[in-house]
């Protein structure tokens, strides 16, 4: 071999610093447009609810006959294409407008801003303990189904037998058989959150389950669980550090979803009255509020009925996302 012909032999080059993989998923999170919009939306509304009473300090359960069915602000620049919102000129001299009440003011004279800042923390914090607790119960039935052998038949026939039960009929019996007694215990409105939160959890943790449990199933018959069991790695310590930390991702999207059911079950049963005390409002109570006089006061109806819409889809969109991101067969494309 001649001087020529020798390979040359040069300096390894520093490999760069490794990028850790949360960096990855959240390089794939931000290239989602649907998602970002939609943590945008859900941070503004949940940032609205949490700090609106600084910046509108207007008690929501004041009561101001004088002035109620006040009209919004922006209801005179509405034309009559469409009757129910249409303002006809004789009686628009008579009809209170004012920025004192931006959104206006129900028949009992409450600040309707006030009443969706307040009903948005209710709903918004129901719909968060609900889906935590659901993934606590999903999680765990998931885990213990999937890695014991002896217990898989018998939870997934469980799952199985609550996936099949009517859900709203059984939430509707359950919130009228319990409601009296944690109201007497609890107070009316703290008693109604803790079984109106209970009563979702309990219901909404069986596709949380299944999911987890098909993840553990193919985990742990992986290489690296087989070689943990081969040292006498304990169950708990085995479920853990090893199979817990790899079904993260499912569970999270499962979460986000969860969140969502939970504010619509929670708006449905508000709006059918068997929720919180009358005056103290949600979202779907407002909703159930404004039935009465829809035809007269429809804004009252789309308010509420919007900010359940939009909280809902954006939910639904970061849960998109999170799904693409956490993805290893997506993420990087």
């Amino acid at each position: 071999m001649t001087e020529a012909t020798k390979p040359v032999l040069t300096e390894a080059q520093p490999r760069g610093k490794s990028r850790s993989q949360w960096v990855d998923v959240w390089i794939q999170f931000r290239s989602h447009k649907g998602a970002m919009m939609g943590a945008f939306v859900l941070f503004f509304i949940t940032f609205g609810v949490l700090f609106g009473p600084w910046l509108w300090d207007v008690d929501p359960t004041k009561l101001d006959i004088r002035n109620k069915d006040w009209r919004p602000v922006y209801m005179p620049l509405f034309s009559c294409s469409w009757t129910d919102l249409c303002i006809p000129p004789e009686n628009l001299a008579k009809m209170k407008y004012g920025w004192a009440h931006p959104l206006g003011t129900d028949n009992l004279g409450r600040d309707i801003l006030a009443s969706l800042i307040h009903g948005g923390r209710v709903s918004i914090a129901v719909g968060w303990v609900a889906m935590v607790l659901a993934m606590l119960i999903g999680t765990a039935i998931g885990v213990a189904s999937g890695y014991v052998k002896w217990l898989d038949g018998l939870l997934m026939r469980f799952t199985d037998l609550v996936l099949a039960l009517p859900l709203l009929p059984l939430l509707l019996v359950i919130m009228l058989l319990f409601r009296d007694s944690l109201r007497a215990n609890f107070g009316p409105e703290l008693g109604v959150f803790i079984l109106i939160v209970c009563v979702i959890g309990a219901t909404s943790w069986m596709q949380t389950a299944r999911i987890v449990r098909a993840d553990i199933l193919a985990l742990k018959e992986r290489e690296f669980v087989l070689a943990a069991r081969s040292i006498g790695t304990p169950p708990l310590k085995m479920v853990t550090r090893h199979l817990l930390p790899n079904v993260l991702s499912p569970i999270m999207v499962s979460a986000t979803l969860g969140l969502a059911t939970a504010i619509i079950t929670e708006s449905a049963i508000s709006f059918l009255g068997l929720g919180f005390p009358s005056d103290f409002p949600t979202w779907g109570k407002l909703l159930f509020d404004a039935t009465d006089r829809i035809q007269n006061f429809p804004e009252r109806a789309i308010w509420p009925g919007l900010m359940i819409s939009l909280v809902v889809l954006a939910v639904n969109y970061i849960g998109d996302g999170l799904r693409d991101a956490l993805d290893p067969r997506i993420r990087g494309r």
